[in-house]
């Protein structure tokens, strides 16, 4: 019996690589003789790049940044050197879970520290990026990022703007004569788990900017802050990106990795499986195993264990997925390829309670799932 084990992280509670190794240890209590298969996986939100480097074997690296709000802070990165490989988490430097909620201004964070680690990866010679972008805390498309790498943003009387999204209001010029030169040959794809444009009701502001502290007020100021900011790169560059899918994701950042790195916008997670060789390893195996935080309704639109499901059904391999909690239609899953779904708790329980004792109560899952499996 050969089990592929390939859950996301449960937030809050385990990385996806610790949640692999509680499966794994509820399946040994039972089938101490199968072939397990451990492969944390991420679909572009907080914790894909530590998947991302147990999948392809890359080196950890360091670097200190600025964080969302401008502070120091030492971010993660990875770097695959057979290949010139760089892999970038946004939610290292500028994300959500790095800004207490008190301190969540969605009108003057930037992504200046994702910028300064792509530098980081241009200096070590890197080929080929890999940038992933959910779980941000900015609203800035880009900018600050631009600024890390060389650009110039400037008022109407030549002033550098300040950081964040809301300043765009007042761009004139986007001056990128000073944009690092290594940008142009850097073969970018970028990891997105929605497909929202930059701008209107189903744009960056409007759906996601509350998330990060912002007030119907500020939505409205922000997305006309990053109109002005589209057309001045229209303006610039002879082309639009504020209406293609995914230029909305991560405040924005989805619109910068089109117009400004050239980039190829992917799913994440099928992304994260291309680059661990994911169908590979499904040739092999018997059962696969998914899960993360919750499956519900919305798990259809490129979380995870659908991204998982959906490719064990191509290879004809069933696949179970254990979640922290099955919400409102994850009855739906049944229709991509999971073959069950089972939640974690074994009884009333708090949200704290279920978190400290997650590991635990997956083992058990996990081992409940395989006795149902025929015995050698």
């Amino acid at each position: 019996m050969h089990i592929l084990i390939a859950p996301d992280s449960f937030k809050d509670a385990l990385t996806a690589s610790d949640a692999a190794a509680a499966i794994a240890a509820g399946i040994r209590r039972c089938l101490p003789q199968a072939t397990l298969q451990c492969c944390p996986m991420g679909d572009g939100g907080e914790g894909t790049l530590d998947a991302l480097l147990t999948a392809t074997g890359a080196e950890r690296r360091e670097a200190s940044v600025q964080d969302a709000l401008g502070r120091a802070l030492d971010a993660a990165w990875g770097w695959h050197a057979a290949t010139r490989t760089a892999y970038v988490e946004l939610a290292e430097a500028s994300g959500l879970q790095q800004i207490a909620r008190e301190e969540r201004t969605a009108l003057h964070s930037t992504t200046h520290g994702v910028g300064e680690l792509i530098g980081e990866a241009l200096d070590a010679g890197a080929e080929r990026l890999v940038l992933t972008l959910g779980g941000s805390a900015t609203n800035d498309a880009g900018a600050g990022m631009l600024v890390a790498l060389g650009a110039r943003l400037l008022d109407a009387e030549g002033d550098t703007l300040p950081p964040g999204g809301a300043a765009l209001a007042n761009l004139a010029e986007l001056d990128l004569s000073g944009l690092d030169p290594r940008l142009a040959s850097l073969q970018v794809q970028t990891a997105v788990d929605v497909d929202n444009p930059l701008l209107g009701e189903r744009g960056a502001s409007a759906v996601f900017g509350p998330q990060k502290g912002a007030s119907p007020a500020e939505v409205d100021r922000l997305d006309r802050a990053l109109a002005t900011f589209a057309d001045v790169t229209a303006r610039t560059l002879g082309e639009e990106y504020r209406e293609r899918p995914g230029a909305g994701a991560a405040g924005g950042m989805g619109f910068a990795s089109l117009a400004f790195l050239g980039a190829s916008l992917r799913p994440g997670i099928e992304l994260v499986m291309a680059q661990a060789r994911f169908e590979e390893r499904l040739a092999q195996a018997d059962l696969v195993i998914t899960g993360e935080g919750q499956l519900d309704g919305q798990s259809l639109s490129g979380k995870t264990p659908i991204g998982i499901a959906r490719a064990a059904r191509r290879h004809g391999v069933p696949c179970v997925v254990l979640a922290g909690r099955l919400g409102a239609h994850w009855q739906a899953a049944h229709e991509e390829g999971v073959t069950a779904a089972f939640a974690l708790a074994d009884g009333p329980m708090s949200l704290d309670e279920a978190l400290s004792r997650c590991s635990e109560l997956l083992g058990d899952r996990a081992e409940s799932v395989v006795r149902l499996l025929p015995r050698p």
